[in-house]
């Protein structure tokens, strides 16, 4: 979440009177994340104490935005802690803010941890298998918009800044990625992005998942990716290896509530790979090919090389 757009409190005042959640009392932008712009929306009342995020959509459209949006709310009624839209008087949705899509959605409360132990990861773990689960009756249909097309549309055009040994090891991942096929998996909606800041846990017992934000990411792919997404980095140490007494208190969690099938635990290591090559590549891509932004948050990229070459090296079994 980053601020590209700014918005005045004036501006913002107006905006929000299409909505039944009183007047404005506080504005601040978020600088956290690098797609959209975000800010923190406080008014005199409404859900959660009229405490909200205010999101204007920088790249996806407004076809696009309706798996997203209807996404959160069902799996808000589904008992999954996410983010609530805010239907308008008029009963959308999606608005209109400097001629971009808009939306509001309910802010959730806790705080993120960014050194979890065993019981945060198997918090997580269960919360991404419930989640699974609840997404089984979503109806609409979007193919992951970061997965295997876009890891080859993305791949040439950051290739030119890297160092011969690390243009070696993308192409190479990218042709042993091209022999493994998903389609027989599990699959369903997936989160794709479910790091450790992207999980909110509550303030009066710090094990306990209160929030699960940023869907922005989300698409329908095999389940066990995103289950590799979220170990890669809920459970790695600096060097980038995993940390097995972290990553098998989450994938046991896991498959407590939705069990891994044969398939599954033999696709896990090349999986494994997937998630850290997405991340390598779309971190490269934010680093080299930026857009121009107020406030903008990029994530170094060699994380993400190490874990690949991490992956590579080594794997762990699924339960």
């Amino acid at each position: 979440m980053s601020v590209f757009t700014t918005v005045t409190e004036e501006q913002l005042s107006g905006w929000l009177k299409h909505y039944s959640v009183g007047s404005l009392t506080e504005l601040q932008g978020i600088s956290a994340g690098i797609e959209n712009t975000n800010y923190f929306v406080t008014t005199t009342h409404g859900p959660n104490g009229g405490r909200f995020v205010l999101t204007l959509f920088e790249k996806l459209t407004r076809t696009e935005l309706p798996f997203y949006i209807h996404l959160m709310a069902h799996l808000a009624r589904h008992g999954i802690p996410c983010p609530a839209p805010i239907a308008d008087r008029d009963n959308e949705y999606l608005g209109t803010l400097h001629d971009k899509p808009a939306a509001l959605v309910t802010r959730l409360s806790g705080r993120s941890v960014m050194e979890p132990d065993a019981r945060h990861c198997a918090a997580i773990g269960a919360m991404l298998a419930d989640m699974h689960i609840a997404g089984q009756s979503y109806g609409r249909k979007l193919e992951n918009p970061r997965g295997p097309r876009w890891w080859k549309d993305v791949a040439p055009q950051v290739m030119p800044f890297l160092p011969p040994d690390e243009q070696w090891l993308l192409k190479e991942e990218l042709r042993f990625q091209g022999l493994h096929h998903t389609h027989d998996l599990p699959r369903g909606v997936v989160h794709a992005d479910l790091f450790r800041d992207n999980c909110l846990f509550e303030e009066d017992d710090g094990a306990r998942v209160g929030g699960i934000i940023d869907f922005y990411f989300a698409g329908n792919d095999a389940l066990l990716f995103d289950v590799a997404v979220t170990v890669n980095d809920w459970c790695s140490r600096t060097d980038g290896s995993l940390d097995e007494n972290l990553a098998q208190p989450l994938l046991q969690a896991y498959h407590d509530i939705r069990p891994f099938n044969a398939l599954e635990r033999s696709a896990w290591p090349a999986m494994l790979r997937a998630g850290a090559l997405r991340f390598w590549l779309s971190r490269l891509f934010d680093l080299h090919l930026p857009r121009e932004g107020e406030m903008v948050h990029r994530h170094d990229p060699t994380r993400f090389r190490d874990v690949l070459r991490q992956r590579i090296a080594n794997s762990i079994p699924l339960p």
